[in-house]
């Protein structure tokens, strides 16, 4: 074998093998028979072999040792290599050395192609790069729209699940109200069908001249039905007149009264469908052109006819009055006013005294003790004021409290040289009063019991009074001055007279309150109806020793509650002659028990023509809502109940309509004065329209969701917008409306005398939307009471305003348990003014109190609407007109007026405006400036301020409340 054999690896190999094969053939060292091919002979023959040439054997072993060690050497460096090529570019080894074996036999424009032909290589796999990244960029980009693709898919599968909730709580909704249909069985009551009589009064016997009439045997209750509307027929003064000859009904009444009953409700022109009959008998003055203007002249010459005992020279002529069209023969539903004004001392002020009126009603201002027919006859103060309109004017401020004079009398008791034994009680009273004055106390007193400088009403009647003092002029500046009024009755048993009446008028009129001595003796006007004891003292003659002591021990919250319910009850009752005539006709309709005629609402006028339809657009779908937040039900329109107490809420609250309300003229669809059932009565028997929670078991979440709970049944509000000429801000505002809860309609007041664009798309929200035409533009146009609203909530929002509709829906909750307040969202204070200290200041700054809550975005009561209109003095509103501003501070007065209660602000939001809008009239630099001297013009008209301050804010039961995991909360952000 040679050397090159032996080094083969395949000849080694070979001969390893067969060595084993031999082994492995001939176990146990025996021998084998048989030659074999090379090695393969035997054991024995192979042994002999190895053993014979020992130096082949030394040989061997070496070059065995080479042949396994230099593959392994070998295999260890070529793998080094590798290592070392691979940190530069594996895949481009091989190449780099054929192209170094290459370059060697290449020529040089060989070796130029093949570069040219690489880089067009390079170049074209550069683009290949680059069109793969680009297709890899296209790709991630699709990846990720269609990740957002899915987000949105599965944020629309959450709100369509909302959606479907919210449909199926509606339905079952629906299914309770059906249920409650069908189960009631009480009529809807709404505006009463009027029925009226529809002949005249029958002729009956003349009735004598003793009869004591009452309601029960004088009146025809025939003829007043509780549905008529009390309807009032007025006898024409000219065509009618009752008076003798040489006597006439003063001027300025006759064509007063004909002009203020023209404007009320209740006067009907036919005979024959009147409840009641009214004759103007007074006040009567004497025929003389040249007296008519002069009062004091007119005085005298009546009192030297009065001073004729002949009966025939009173001013009334029974027999005229017994021949009136309608007097039926004895007068029955007969009113005859004889209303004093000029005339206050002469004893024509009862021109009814030793006449037989028959059962025909009296209304004046003097009675005789025995003359007076209670609880028939009507008490009523002279007019004294002007034919209507604002009256603040005359009005004194009710602060301070207390005044410089504690107390204050000026009068003299007439005729002076009449003979007439008082009471020795009455000399006792002037005689302390007179102590009371001078004594040494720190108290000023103004008691003057003769005139100072003498009246110039020098004659003399046949009646002793407390006759006035001075000029009216000279007495308003002492009753302003003055804490308290004293007012001492008339003498010789007269239980009324027009100068007592005409002094608690002008002590109400400049806020001093009254004190009446001896009020056990006499009748205050509408005693049936006014609570007088709410606004004066009244004692009897026989404290007149504690008088002192009871003056001083008032407080003065006391004070200013008695002087404002004063003021109140003069302005409302007293002032003028439309509030004499309305609260006359009030009073004789309370008396019967018959609902008053209901409110004029105001009849909106579309902007848009009958045949015009305006282009619409799908709304935004889910800008204000959270889609896994299920705010409400989707209800059909709801309107709330309307004259559900027509016959109950004057017999049962009367005395608040009179002396809290103070409006008992009118009746109101809904109050926000409504009492509350008890909380069992909506689980037992009064359950028609309560939608508690949980169906009464409370909860959280989807419980709380579904219902609206509270203690008044289910109801819904009407969204009021104000505009002018920002009609996209408008309509991004109307979308975001889209699928709120328990919104019954928006209207839409446009301020602006441009009609809309024909091509401006209206949203389409799920609820009706009425564009209402303003009557011109004027921010007082936000609480006008228009007949498109149907419900008693009312959202008034600006159309710039952003509110999401949690917080619309949590506002509405709150409302619902204050009904009698603004709630609302931005806050503001109402700061006085140091440097002055005498003026208040508007304040938008972060508080911690805060008196007022902007009409921009607050839930109020339609109620307030109408009285906002119909009851606020024209001068505040002609100053919002005059500013183009304070709308919404005049509203807070008036609730808080009204209530005595501050606003209720709800969630932590102190602005409201949205991003981006245009810029409104509250960013003027004027606005500021305004708003401070509304304030205070408001404050005088009112004479006082009546916002109250609130610390607090209504935030949701669970809001910051740790609660588990698995338990939702009322509201996710409120």
């Amino acid at each position: 074998m040679s050397k090159l054999n032996l080094e083969s690896p395949n000849n080694y190999t070979s001969l390893s093998n067969n060595l084993l094969y031999a082994g492995s053939r001939c176990p146990g060292g025996s021998a084998c028979s048989g030659v074999g091919n090379g090695v393969s002979g035997g054991t024995n023959n192979m042994n002999f072999t190895w053993f014979r040439f020992p130096r082949l054997y030394k040989l061997l072993v070496p070059i065995l040792l080479i042949l396994v060690l230099w593959p392994l050497f070998a295999h260890r460096s070529l793998l080094n290599s590798n290592n070392d090529v691979a940190f530069t570019d594996v895949h481009r080894s091989r190449p780099l050395l054929d192209a170094y074996e290459d370059f060697s036999s290449m020529r040089a424009s060989d070796l130029k192609m093949r570069i040219e032909e690489m880089l067009r290589i390079k170049s074209t796999v550069s683009i290949e790069l680059r069109e793969l990244e680009s297709r890899r960029q296209k790709l991630q980009s699709d990846i990720g729209k269609y990740n957002n693709k899915i987000e949105d898919l599965k944020q629309e599968l959450l709100r369509e699940q909302t959606e479907l909730e919210r449909l199926k709580i509606s339905v079952e909704q629906a299914q309770v109200a059906q249920r409650e249909a069908i189960q009631r069985n009480t009529p809807d009551l709404a505006l009463p069908r009027t029925l009226y009589p529809n002949t005249l009064p029958r002729k009956m016997p003349t009735t004598s001249f003793e009869v004591t009439c009452e309601m029960h045997n004088c009146f025809d209750h025939s003829r007043c039905s509780l549905t008529s509307g009390f309807p009032v027929y007025l006898y024409d003064p000219d065509l009618n007149n009752v008076l003798r000859a040489g006597y006439d009904i003063d001027g300025f009444l006759k064509t007063t009264i004909k002009q203020t009953l023209g404007y009320n409700a209740h006067i009907v022109p036919d005979a024959k469908i009147a409840c009641i009959f009214l004759v103007l008998v007074g006040e009567a003055l004497l025929e003389n052109e040249l007296m008519k203007n002069n009062r004091y002249r007119v005085e005298e010459e009546e009192h030297k006819v009065a001073l004729e005992p002949s009966m025939e020279q009173l001013p009334i002529d029974v027999q005229k009055l017994y021949r009136l069209p309608f007097w039926g023969g004895d007068g029955r539903n007969h009113v005859l006013l004889n209303l004093a004004r000029r005339d206050l001392h002469s004893s024509r002020t009862n021109a009814f005294i030793h006449q037989n009126t028959m059962r025909a009603i009296i209304v004046q201002s003097t009675f005789e003790q025995y003359q007076f027919r209670p609880n028939y006859d009507l008490i009523v103060p002279p007019i004294l004021g002007p034919p209507g309109g604002d009256v603040w004017q005359e009005c004194a401020l009710m602060v301070p409290a207390r005044r410089s004079y504690l107390l204050s009398f000026q009068g003299e008791l007439r005729p002076v040289n009449k003979t007439v034994q008082l009471h020795p009680l009455d000399d006792f009273i002037l005689d302390h009063l007179a102590e009371m004055s001078k004594g040494s106390t720190q108290d000023r007193f103004l008691l003057q019991f003769h005139c100072i400088p003498a009246t110039e009403q020098s004659y003399e009647e046949d009646f002793m009074d407390w006759s006035l003092c001075g000029t009216d002029s000279s007495r308003k500046t002492v009753l302003k001055e003055s804490t308290f009024a004293l007012i001492l009755p008339p003498l010789e048993k007269r239980i009324s007279s027009s100068l007592m009446l005409a002094r608690l008028y002008e002590a109400l009129r400049s806020g001093s309150i009254p004190v009446i001595l001896g009020a056990d003796e006499v009748r205050l006007p509408y005693a049936e109806t006014i609570d007088w004891r709410r606004l004066a003292l009244l004692l009897p003659k026989a404290r007149i020793t504690e008088l002192h002591f009871l003056l001083r021990a008032i407080q003065d919250v006391d004070l200013l509650q008695m002087r404002r319910q004063g003021r109140l009850i003069w302005e409302r009752y007293l002032s003028s002659v439309q509030a004499t005539v309305d609260t006359i006709i009030a009073s004789l309709r309370d008396r019967l028990g018959i609902p008053p005629r209901p409110v004029l609402p105001i009849i909106a006028q579309n902007v848009f023509n009958n045949t015009f339809i305006p282009l619409k657009s799908d709304p935004p779908v889910g800008l204000d809502t959270e889609p896994e937040e299920s705010l409400g039900p989707i209800e059909p329109p709801y309107p709330s109940p309307a004259f559900r107490r027509n016959y109950t809420i004057l017999r049962m609250q009367s005395g608040e309509a009179w002396n809290v309300w103070v409006d008992p003229f009118y009746m109101y669809p809904q109050l926000p004065f409504d009492p509350v059932l008890p909380a069992e009565a909506k689980f037992l028997g009064s359950h028609m329209g309560f939608r508690p929670i949980g169906k009464g078991s409370g909860g959280a979440g989807k419980e709380f969701s579904e219902a609206l709970g509270g203690n008044y049944p289910r109801e819904q509000f009407t969204i009021v917008i104000l505009t002018y000429e920002r009609e996209q801000v408008l309509m991004d505002s109307l979308g975001r409306l889209y699928g709120l809860p328990y919104l019954h309609k928006v209207v839409v007041v446009w301020n602006s005398p441009k009609p809309p664009l024909d091509d401006l798309r209206w949203p389409d929200i799920g609820v009706p939307v009425a564009v209402v035409r303003a009557p011109r533009n004027s921010l007082n146009n936000r609480f006008l009471p228009f007949d498109v609203i149907e419900t008693e909530a009312v959202l008034s929002v600006d159309d710039d305003a952003h509110l999401r509709h949690d917080e619309i829906l949590f506002g509405f909750r709150v409302w619902r348990e204050h009904r009698d307040r603004v709630v609302g969202f931005p806050g503001r204070f109402l700061a006085w003014d140091l440097n002055s200290n005498r003026n208040w200041n508007y304040n938008s700054n972060y508080s911690c109190e805060l008196s007022m809550v902007l009409t921009g975005a607050a839930f109020i009561h339609k109620y307030y609407m109408y009285f906002y209109t119909y009851h606020l003095p024209q001068a505040i509103r002609d100053k919002v007109d005059e500013y183009m501003n304070c709308e919404d501070i005049a509203m807070n007065f008036l609730v808080s007026h009204i209530t005595r209660k501050p606003p209720v602000k709800v969630t932590s939001r102190w602005t409201f405006r949205c991003p981006g809008c245009p810029v409104s009239l509250s960013e003027d630099d004027t606005h500021f400036q305004e708003r401070h001297k509304c304030i205070n013009f408001f404050a005088q008209v009112f004479g006082y301020t009546p916002l109250l301050n609130t610390q607090y804010r209504a935030d949701s039961i669970l809001f910051k409340t740790r609660i588990p995991h698995d338990k939702q909360k009322c509201f996710k952000y409120i």
